[in-house]
């Protein structure tokens, strides 16, 4: 099998100017595949596999960059803003106006975000994520 990958890229190998040895031909496979492999890993975030994959795999979150491909719901997204707002002691009380007023913008600017990342698509042909977190 490994010849037949090493005869495979020889002409590309050749055409790099590097000299079509057994080691470099398999050397430039590599570095091939290496460049242009890309990968998606599909989970359901539901339930406990996701998260029982996570603990054996902590590389699955840690390494990856994860792209939730449904929009969140607005009150999903004002709890993440409340959780991150809870321990912030400058913003006074849970229920003063200000932490109040600030956890009901995030949902709007984390929407306004997803729209404007729309529109970068759509003009530049380049992708912009967001995710509640980042």
């Amino acid at each position: 099998e490994k010849d037949a990958i090493r005869n495979g890229v020889r002409s590309g190998c050749k055409g790099a100017g590097i000299q079509d040895t057994p080691e470099n031909l398999w050397s430039f496979f590599i570095s091939r595949i290496r460049k242009n492999l890309h990968m998606s890993l599909c989970f359901s975030p539901v339930g406990d596999a996701m998260r029982n994959r996570a603990r054996k795999f902590p590389a699955l979150v840690n390494c990856t960059v994860i792209d939730w491909f449904q929009p969140w719901p607005m009150d999903a997204l004002y709890n993440v803003g409340a959780k991150f707002l809870e321990p912030i002691e400058q913003l006074g009380p849970l229920d003063s106006p200000v932490r109040l007023g600030i956890m009901d913008f995030l949902p709007f600017s984390f929407e306004a975000a997803g729209q404007v990342a729309t529109t970068f698509m759509n003009v530049q042909r380049r992708f912009a994520y967001t995710t509640p977190k980042s």
